[in-house]
């Protein structure tokens, strides 16, 4: 069992508590319990990763259109499509601030869509929405009239432009309150855990190449391996896999 713990330095899983690191060790044929993985990992000094502090990002538009709160706080969703949340953050590199863009599925946790650029305009978040309807509608699941968009009260997201983005698409806008960040919560905390396992583990970045790199490996891994506690100890893709296969078993799971 040591010897299973040390093949995880420098893997993603080196992230994982205690708690998470003995269903992961259970999942990969292990008979082990929680006391044994707790006193192995205290023995070789890991300690998973604890997350850092946010940096603000919402600046409010003061033309922007601003929609109601149709969440208020409540991030449960009884299948795929019905809310999807969305934010962005900042990281640091050697050229210059990335600003990188992200929509989750609410009800699997999953990165439906994401992308990186040099400045934080609403063609950033525009790209990262339209990224995410093409992966629904490429894996089979296309989004319909009345999904819900929900995001902070940024510029970004209060445009015109992009508030006619999501029209088109036929989402339902919703925008929390400024300066609340549990009116986004879910959202800044998925974006907490890519600051905490890629940003902190791997930085700093030299270029913003490196950051779209980093990203995209991490959004994978995150989708298809990664456990959440959440979702009973599946991934993202696991749980929207078991979904479908009640409601329609020719469907494909989430990719």
């Amino acid at each position: 069992m040591e010897n299973a713990l040390r093949d995880l330095a420098g893997q993603p899983e080196e992230v994982y508590g205690r708690r998470k690191m003995t269903r992961y060790l259970r999942r990969r044929g292990h008979d082990v319990a929680f006391c044994t993985v707790d006193r192995i990992m205290r023995e070789l000094g890991m300690n998973g990763i604890v997350r850092g502090r946010k940096l603000r990002t919402t600046i409010p538009a003061k033309d922007g259109i601003r929609a109601g709160d149709r969440l208020n706080r409540d991030f449960t969703a009884t299948a795929p499509n019905r809310v999807w949340v969305a934010d962005f953050t900042y990281v640091s590199t050697w050229s210059g601030w990335a600003y990188v863009a992200f929509v989750f599925d609410a009800y699997s946790r999953a990165i439906v869509g994401w992308t990186t650029a040099a400045t934080k305009t609403t063609a950033l978040v525009s790209k990262a929405l339209n990224m995410a309807v093409w992966r629904r509608d490429h894996y089979g699941h296309p989004i319909e009239p009345g999904l819900i968009h929900h995001s902070d009260a940024g510029s970004q997201y209060t445009s015109v432009k992009f508030t006619e983005s999501l029209a088109l698409q036929g989402l339902s806008a919703s925008i929390g309150s400024v300066g609340d960040a549990y009116d986004n919560a879910l959202a800044e905390s998925i974006i907490g855990l890519f600051k905490t396992e890629v940003v902190n583990r791997h930085g700093p970045f030299k270029t913003i190449t490196e950051v779209e790199f980093a990203l995209m490996e991490w959004a994978d891994w995150y989708n298809n391996a990664r456990l959440h506690s959440r979702l009973d100890y599946l991934t993202p893709a696991e749980y929207e896999a078991a979904y479908y296969s009640q409601q329609s078993p020719r469907r494909p799971a989430l990719a």
